[in-house]
């Protein structure tokens, strides 16, 4: 294969990865900010604990997306390992998520219901940047060459089918 035939797969298999952690996470988003409004507005827990409730919740939520939907073509030697570090880096965008929360409502006073649910998705924004390079680079692990060399049943319907002139015949 060319080097730029290389790339080209490369790429594809990147925007592939993309548009599925997006379906995952854009999937728990709804999660985390339909909890977020249903604590906020049933409950008299303040705003951060609200949102960090709601990202607890989330969290969960999309580990079993990405386990099973977004990297399922991933090495799975390594359960404990893998669930341990998405925890760990889980935590770390919590952090960063409710932050700017935080920081929102309390540093500038910014705590009406339309002010914490900007500042709750900005959070979520800056935090998904974060959890995507982690969890592609140190949680979901590529297999190993030999291992992903093997030829996998058809993806999904995001999977690139070869042009017809391309395919082998039979």
């Amino acid at each position: 294969m060319s080097e730029r035939g290389a790339l080209r797969v490369r790429l594809d298999r990147l925007v592939r990865e993309v548009v599925k952690f997006g379906a995952v996470g854009g999937a728990g988003l709804l999660v985390n900010l339909l909890v977020f409004n249903l604590v906020r507005h049933t409950t008299t827990l303040p705003v951060v604990r609200a949102s960090i409730l709601a990202t607890v919740v989330a969290i969960a939520f999309n580990y079993v997306g990405f386990r099973y939907f977004t990297y399922r073509d991933r090495d799975k030697s390594r359960r404990t390992k893998e669930l341990t570090l998405f925890l760990l880096f889980s935590v770390v965008g919590l952090v960063i998520e409710n932050g700017v929360l935080y920081a929102a409502t309390y540093g500038f006073g910014w705590d009406s219901p339309l002010q914490s649910n900007v500042f709750k998705f900005l959070g979520i924004g800056i935090a998904t940047l974060f959890r995507f390079w982690s969890y592609r680079t140190w949680v979901f692990r590529a297999q190993p060459a030999a291992a992903a060399a093997v030829d996998l049943p058809d993806e999904s319907f995001l999977e690139r089918k070869p042009p017809r002139s391309d395919r082998v015949r039979g």
